[in-house]
């Protein structure tokens, strides 16, 4: 269990040392890799009405089910392998979501054939993560103007499940933008990490 001392964002508790250790390590901190952030926004859909903790704690039964979120295996996913997935108790069986992981595979091959995932994604802030400086978890914003851009662009590329709510969650997650509290550590641990990032992602 993490030290008690640490006064970090309260949002992932001091009982599951999984959540905990996702928060300092994970949350906020810069994804550029584009296999990485596919996997982030696939299991931010499937998180939708769920808890993120409930998500962390199938991560790895995610990534044996969907071959690693390879794009390029799972966009060749057919009828029998939705069956597979649906009859897997070690993910979340949705069926929409699961169609949609598909279809959002095929959409990224398509974006991967004129630019990298990673610069279609950090292009929108010009590759500078916004730096927030909150003072409590309820002054985040559930969404904002920037993640309702982010989520029209994923859509009209073919995405699915990435409204703007889903979206800004992705943001917070890969270091796009900075909402660990001000008396967190992680604050300014992702700050320092974030402010290296200068210019579009190549």
């Amino acid at each position: 269990m993490p030290p008690l001392s640490i006064t970090r964002c309260p949002w992932p508790g001091i009982e599951d040392p999984l959540y905990a250790s996702y928060h300092d390590t994970e949350w906020g901190v810069p994804l550029t890799d584009s296999q990485a952030l596919f996997e982030k926004i696939v299991l931010e859909g499937f998180q939708a009405g769920l808890s993120w903790l409930t998500i962390l704690r199938k991560r790895e039964n995610f990534r044996r089910a969907f071959d690693r979120f390879d794009a390029n295996k799972v966009a060749k996913y057919k009828a029998a392998d939705v069956t597979r997935l649906m009859s897997d108790a070690g993910i979340i069986r949705h069926l929409a979501k699961i169609e949609a992981t598909i279809d959002n595979a095929k959409a990224y091959i398509t974006i991967e054939k004129k630019q990298s995932f990673a610069s279609f994604i950090w292009n929108h802030i010009d590759g500078s993560p916004i730096q927030n400086t909150l003072t409590s978890s309820r002054d985040a914003p559930s969404q904002t103007e920037l993640s309702k851009r982010l989520s029209r662009a994923l859509k009209t590329e073919g995405f699915r499940f990435v409204g703007p709510t889903t979206i800004y969650a992705f943001m917070q997650s890969s270091g796009m933008t900075n909402d660990h509290l001000v008396t967190c550590p992680r604050h300014a641990a992702c700050r320092k990490l974030q402010l290296t990032m200068k210019g579009p992602i190549g």
